[in-house]
């Protein structure tokens, strides 16, 4: 379970973890979570089989599926319909799925990484988040810190976007003075990295 701000860069560090892991040649699947509405993202995670459904005219893989063997992220978990948390929780408990509409069961292998920027604890409290999937999710937390409580980032982000930039365009690198580090590393980063 990764947690921090919108912008702290979490999709970052799943895609890293990814990366680094024995499962970097296998899929990274992200779900969006917080973009994709309630009554498609069922759909989305568990695909379907054809007539389950108006419009359902073909049978559709879900994005669990996809990722077998790979990394499943999901992004913004806290914003999950109290239906959908249930799925995700029997998935998560058995690592099998079942298609929208289909009688039959597919086990799937992938590691699940989830993030949010909400207060998980203070949802179950209100009732708006299983506490057990909360204990499913969270067996290894990752809390990323506000940029502005990581100051000594701010050098290496400045020349790592400065040197993209100057690649992009074809123009020479550019040296940030002193003053303007000191600047960024003072300044407030309402947005954080993003």
């Amino acid at each position: 379970l990764i947690l921090g701000e919108s912008g702290v860069g979490k999709e970052r560090i799943a895609h890293l973890l990814h990366k680094l892991s024995p499962r970097s040649k296998q899929p990274f699947v992200v779900v969006d979570c917080g973009s994709t509405p309630a009554t498609l993202l069922e759909s989305e995670l568990f695909g379907h089989v054809r007539g389950a459904f108006t419009h359902a005219v073909n049978d559709k893989r879900g994005l669990i599926e996809t990722a077998d063997k790979g990394t499943l992220f999901l992004d913004e978990i806290g914003n999950i319909s109290p239906e959908m948390q249930i799925r995700l929780l029997r998935f998560l408990e058995d690592r099998k799925i079942r298609r929208i509409g289909d009688t039959k069961e597919n086990s799937v292998d992938c590691r699940v990484l989830a993030a949010t920027n909400s207060d998980l604890a203070e949802d179950i409290k209100a009732g708006r988040f299983r506490e057990d999937l909360y204990y499913r999710l969270r067996v290894v937390t990752l809390t990323i810190p506000r940029l502005k409580d990581r100051p000594e980032d701010i050098p290496i982000l400045t020349n790592l976007f400065v040197q993209n930039y100057a690649q992009q365009y074809g123009t020479r690198p550019i040296k940030i003075a002193p003053e303007t580090m000191e600047f960024l590393c003072n300044y407030p980063w309402p947005g954080n990295v993003r």
